[in-house]
């Protein structure tokens, strides 16, 4: 079920009245009244799930059960009356057992193909009989990786194992972020489901704010630069430097809309039901390194490499052979995390690059703070970085998007073409549509709320009837320019 589709229109209010007017109000004086809330989540997450295919719900729930199960058997370890060692030493095969459960059912819907059909060209072999052809379920890498950290949290003992299954499986399943993320944490959501939620109308309001919000940049902004994007993806080859910046920069508008257009939705939607999660996008296209970039895109999953596999590398508190090692590692693991393809693989290792000189200096945490804090403008430097940033990860997208290295590569020479100048022009009168100025507007509002958690959290504004306006012009531009040609979200396919 799309964010964006007259089903979840539908399927969003009868889940919350049913939620906070029969599961909390009727259920009050029931002792079981938490229980049967969660339970009424993890229906209604299984509903929202199963319908793009109801087969992976089997999926889910092996992930699901094996994951909770992990963390009972592990308490159980703790309980019998062995030796330090061997309560270690069952902790950790538990945990491996689940890891390795848990991976060999990612790898083999999202990469077994792949493998198998490079191994085979490599060795000039026909790969035919032995390609799967399965279809890659929506989701599977974001809940796979909130299952597992709640594996690794509960054996590095950093939260109590729970023995409440139907929680547990609102925590894998809860359907705002199950498909896109953000990636949870069970430090974070998981206790929200193990104890009483209470209705908060200015949370909830928040939450509608956010919502308008994500829909704004994924209608309005995402799929109009999609179309243009795609068109000139398309033909690269017979289009000219300029027009190639302009397929950059939307693509790259269009990526960042998309994404961080859900995750505004689903933190939103979260809120709706007295859910907290973690912000995911904090304005990245306003940085002035790419250290400061990642820090502020898909935090969720930067993060968790951060906390699961860079940090128990050594970090950078090791040589430095090992901090070029740790670096390659996880941006190339976050570019195979996104796809079976060597783009992804090569979009991450460009970014290791770029990213490690940063580390090696000392500099990759320079910009922790707000671009232009206190300001309304930045200076000339600070504009100077984010361009220059802008245009690094530009490049990166371009990698990111072709459908090979090669195209890839031909596509940036293109850009050295010397009518590239020309861009800016471009940008508003190719293709003769008004996709150009939404992005402006997206920019502009993002600025001007760039200290803020999203671009709608405007409560401040004196004028009620003022607040009003601005949430009738963004559901008038999303009723009139919606792009019917492109709604599902980009990353959906990871």
């Amino acid at each position: 079920m799309l964010f964006n589709s007259f089903e979840f229109l539908i399927f969003l209010p009868i889940v919350f009245l049913l939620y906070w007017f029969v599961f909390d109000r009727l259920m009050s004086k029931s002792k079981h009244q938490l229980m049967l809330q969660n339970a009424f989540v993890v229906v209604a997450s299984y509903v929202f799930y199963g319908w793009w295919d109801w087969r992976f719900l089997v999926l889910i729930g092996i992930t699901s059960f094996c994951s909770w199960g992990s963390g009972v058997l592990m308490k159980k370890a703790d309980a019998q009356e062995f030796g330090n060692r061997q309560v270690e030493m069952r902790r950790k095969a538990i945990t491996a057992a689940n890891i390795v459960l848990n991976l060999s059912i990612l790898a083999t819907f999202k990469y077994y193909d792949f493998f198998v059909a490079e191994f085979a060209r490599l060795f000039n072999l026909s790969a035919d009989g032995l390609l799967l052809k399965v279809i890659l379920p929506v989701g599977i890498s974001f809940y796979t990786f909130q299952a597992l950290s709640y594996s690794i949290d509960v054996y590095r003992r950093k939260i109590e194992p729970t023995r409440d299954v139907v929680a547990f499986f609102a925590y894998i399943s809860f359907f705002p972020q199950l498909v896109a993320g953000p990636i949870e944490r069970a430090t974070n959501l998981l206790p929200q489901f193990l104890r009483k939620r209470e209705f908060d109308c200015d949370t909830a309001v928040d939450g509608c704010r956010q919502i308008l919000w994500g829909l704004f940049k994924k209608v309005v902004v995402a799929d109009n630069c999609a179309v243009v994007a795609n068109q000139i993806f398309g033909d690269y080859a017979n289009m000219p430097g300029s027009v190639l910046l302009v397929g950059a920069l939307f693509f790259s508008f269009q990526i960042y809309g998309d994404f961080s257009g859900y995750s505004d939705i689903a933190i939103g939607t979260a809120k709706l039901f007295g859910i907290r999660l973690m912000q995911n996008f904090k304005f990245p296209y306003f940085s002035r390194d790419i250290a400061e970039f990642w820090r502020r895109w898909h935090i969720s999953l930067n993060t968790w490499f951060r906390d699961y596999v860079y940090i128990p590398l050594g970090g950078s508190r090791t040589t430095k052979a090992k901090i070029v090692r740790n670096t390659f590692v996880i941006f190339l693991l976050s570019g195979i995390w996104h796809g079976a393809n060597w783009t992804f693989i090569a979009w991450g290792a460009y970014h290791a690059v770029l990213f490690l000189p940063l580390i090696l200096l000392g500099k990759n945490r320079k910009y922790t703070n707000t671009v232009a804090e206190g300001r309304l403008l930045p200076t000339l430097k600070e504009s100077g970085q984010m361009l220059l940033t802008f245009m690094l990860v530009v490049v990166g997208w371009i990698i990111f998007r072709a459908e090979s290295i090669g195209d890839a590569w031909h596509y940036i020479l293109g850009l050295c073409a010397g009518d590239v100048l020309l861009a800016p022009y471009q940008f508003f009168v190719y293709p003769h549509n008004l996709t150009g100025f939404f992005v402006l507007v997206m920019l502009a509002v993002e600025w001007l709320q760039r200290s803020a958690e999203h671009g709608l959290q405007i409560s401040g504004i004196r004028f009620e009837w003022l607040r009003w306006l601005i949430y009738l012009v963004l559901i008038a531009a999303m009723l009139m320019f919606k792009s019917f040609e492109n709604s599902q979200f980009i990353y959906f396919q990871f």
